[in-house]
């Protein structure tokens, strides 16, 4: 007999509750949680990375995700984009380290110009973590008209010969993985492709509580397509690592741990542009209604909501969109927008939010 579809409702309800806002221990518990938090450079309310963690951590003090870099627990490298990830993923991402060595997006540079390879490692061996401003060279440093030793900073990090030992004016510190990655997770064995796809499966999973083949593909950006990891999360149902799982809309089929935790939503929340609930747009729209749009690359014309916009969680449902702004000098946190999903308003809701998030980004007060 088969299993009755899940309730759209009920996916959106364990969805939530797979994100434990407001309900983690610690900022590291809240990374572990959510397998990797993707690192943004715009400011104009906080970076996206600390709202991201403080909406399931509460209140932490300034740095204290960077000295997670320091202190062995976590490490830089990409997964959905460049994130933060628990240093126990380190071993797995050691895969995709080798496939990108020569899979660079410039290219195999590495291999191009062994020397420039020697040198650039031998200066930071010699001085110790550098940004790529410590590096002299040709390049207007717009997107992708890179000076050489830039992009082969990038991509010697991205190949694992080296670590980012921290951030400064979030600035990349580059550094020889030796001295930033533990010896334990440098020397774990290099996992195979299956290692690799399934063990970054079952994370998306866990982190995100229900998400279809292609949700697992986008939450670490895995290149190759469904063809790709299909036949791996078919080996983890049938090994019961995962459960797949029909929605009442008949549309693709859903990826859940063992056991779905459909527990308290948690407090209203004002989320990053950038959160990980928020990574599959479309099933965003799938199961909470909710077309999500970033604008920030957008000139102020075409733009709909607003600069930096923070959609608005009440409970398992994204009620609206706020439209926000840091002005630091005068500790305020300024409401420019509020758009409503419908009719309702939620402005209690909103200030609830807008209050909690002010206290864990410094700000002392919420102006409309």
């Amino acid at each position: 007999m088969a299993k009755p579809a899940l309730s759209l409702a009920a996916a959106r309800r364990a969805t939530v509750a797979a994100q434990r806002f407001g309900r983690e221990s610690s900022v590291l518990a809240a990374l572990r949680r959510l397998s990797c938090v993707q690192l943004d450079s715009i400011s104009a309310v906080e970076r996206s990375h600390r709202i991201v963690l403080a909406s399931r951590a509460g209140v932490y003090p300034a740095g204290a995700e960077w000295a997670l870099l320091k202190q062995g627990k976590a490490f830089e490298y990409w997964a959905h984009e460049a994130c933060l990830i628990p240093i126990e993923d380190y071993p797995l991402f050691r895969f995709r380290m080798r496939e990108r060595r020569v899979h660079h997006w410039f290219g195999p540079v590495i291999d191009k110009d062994p020397r420039l390879a020697r040198r650039v490692l031998d200066t930071i061996r010699e001085r110790g973590p550098l940004g790529s401003s410590d590096f002299e060279g040709a390049g207007s440093g717009g997107m992708w008209n890179w000076k050489p030793a830039k992009r082969m900073l990038d991509a010697l990090w991205t190949a694992g010969d080296l670590a980012i030992a921290g951030r400064r004016h979030f600035q990349r510190h580059y550094e020889l993985t030796e001295r930033v990655i533990p010896l334990r997770y440098r020397e774990a064995g290099l996992p195979t492709e299956a290692e690799f796809l399934r063990g970054l499966s079952q994370r998306a999973v866990r982190a995100r509580g229900l998400l279809t083949a292609s949700g697992i593909l986008e939450h670490y950006r895995i290149r190759g397509g469904q063809k790709r990891i299909q036949p791996h999360l078919d080996a983890l149902v049938a090994e019961g690592a995962l459960r797949r799982l029909a929605l009442e809309d008949g549309k693709a089929p859903v990826y859940a741990a063992a056991r779905l935790d459909e527990g308290v939503a948690g407090p209203a929340v004002l989320l990053s542009p950038f959160d990980n609930l928020l990574w599959d747009r479309d099933f965003a729209v799938r199961i909470f209604q909710f077309d999500h749009l970033i604008e920030v690359y957008k000139p102020q014309p075409q733009r709909r909501f607003g600069y930096y916009v923070l959609p608005l969680l009440v409970g398992d449902r994204i009620v609206g969109r706020a439209d926000l702004k840091s002005e630091r000098k005068s500790g305020v946190l300024r409401i420019q927008a509020f758009h409503s999903e419908g009719a309702r308003r939620f402005d209690d809701r909103l200030d609830e939010a807008a209050a909690r998030l002010a206290l864990e980004i410094g700000l002392e007060r919420v102006v409309r």
